[in-house]
């Protein structure tokens, strides 16, 4: 039986909307467009962009993959967009973090059947409310694209920490050169606390706590959406909040001679996981390396997990090669994916939901609940 397919426009045709689709060296679909285009129950139809080269672009290259006879629209504004264009099932809001607060709403008063909003929800959780707001108020689902949630490496980890024993700690490190936060960035969002730190937190809560907590439920739920679509759509943002980095202590605050903070460690004690209770779980931070690293290290009593960018390594207990009487942590082969779906996961996450098949599995709770974490841990910087 012939499926029907999901009319798609998006909203911002930059880098993250489109271009970091060209990039040769990432990982392919690396950008919100080619992930829409390669997934063959969607069909990406229109785009709106304040910048008409990048518009202009995004037109050639569209209208290449569809062909010329299907229908290819652009527009200067997402107001215009809205009043042309009244047959749209997603709508993604792919702008600046200052604009996501105003272009969200506006997809959201559209009614799509769902909105597909970049990370981060807002630019604070105040804006970020006020969008879960207007989606309850219309009744439109919001996913959020936190992609390590989807990445088939960080899935993989999940499965891996039965083999560590009980948690010990959990440490996330993330070093780049750009300014973690000053509060004259607060205006338009560009901190790595915000830009970056949103993908740290998001994945430390997942790994240990959200993703389990919703599985258990999940075909409950499902059933009960199939029996009553209106609610799957009402509700379906909202569930499975997940805060489970709460009261931090801020450690380690450097700042540069502007007062701009470039470095800090954050410590949570006895964190309560679906693995049970960790004693500690730490966040670094570094904006003034030469280099962009991002990554987890989950030490457990019998081995421990490294994963970030590029890579995963298991380490376990073997007896020691060196030393009579004494065990030691051996590397393991595992077999990694060769291309993660990071992105092309998302998307079809989002049509599953549609389908009735999945729940979301970037919800905006869990999305707001990573903004409040990190507001937490602001509260420490000033």
């Amino acid at each position: 039986m012939k499926q029907n397919r999901y009319i798609a426009a998006i909203v911002g045709t930059g880098r993250i909307g489109f271009t970091l689709g060209f990039d040769k060296k990432r990982e392919q679909p690396a950008s919100h467009t080619m992930a829409l285009l390669g997934n063959k129950r969607i069909k990406l139809i229109a785009a709106t962009d304040t910048n008409q080269e990048n518009l202009e672009q995004w037109r050639k290259y569209v209208r290449k993959h569809n062909g010329k006879k299907e229908f290819t629209l652009t527009f200067p504004s997402s107001k215009e967009l809205y009043e042309n264009v009244t047959c749209l099932d997603i709508i993604t809001v792919a702008v600046n973090e200052d604009n996501h607060l105003q272009e969200c709403i506006k997809a959201i008063e559209y009614k799509p059947k769902l909105v597909i909003l970049e990370k981060p929800v807002a630019l604070n959780s105040e804006e970020a409310e006020k969008i879960r707001d207007k989606a309850l108020e219309c009744g439109v689902p919001v996913m959020v694209n936190h992609e390590r949630r989807f990445a088939k490496d960080y899935l993989s980890v999940v499965k891996m920490i039965g083999q560590i024993g009980d948690i010990q700690s959990v440490v996330g490190e993330l070093d780049s050169g750009l300014r973690i936060y000053g509060e004259e960035f607060e205006k338009d969002g560009t901190y790595s606390l915000l830009h970056d730190g949103t993908h740290l937190v998001d994945i430390i809560q997942f790994l240990l706590g959200g993703n389990i907590e919703k599985e258990d439920v999940t075909n409950d739920r499902l059933e009960e959406n199939k029996q009553n679509p209106e609610k799957t759509e009402s509700t379906s943002s909202k569930e499975g909040s997940c805060q489970i980095l709460k009261n931090p202590l801020v450690t380690g605050v450097y700042k540069d001679e502007k007062g701009i903070v470039r470095n800090f460690s954050v410590h949570y004690q006895s964190v309560v996981s679906s693995f049970g209770t960790i004693p500690e779980v730490t966040i670094k931070m570094s904006g003034r390396s030469k280099f962009f690293e991002f990554r987890i290290e989950i030490l457990g009593t019998l081995g421990k997990i490294c994963i970030g960018n590029g890579f995963a390594e298991l380490f376990l207990r073997k007896e020691s090669k060196l030393y009579t009487g004494f065990y030691s942590l051996t590397k393991q082969k595992i077999k990694l994916p060769k291309k993660t779906g990071y992105f092309s996961g998302m998307i079809q996450n989002a049509v599953d939901f549609l389908d009735g098949n999945s729940e979301l599995v970037s919800p905006l709770e869990d999305a707001i609940s990573d903004l409040r974490a990190l507001e937490e841990i602001k509260a420490g910087l000033k």
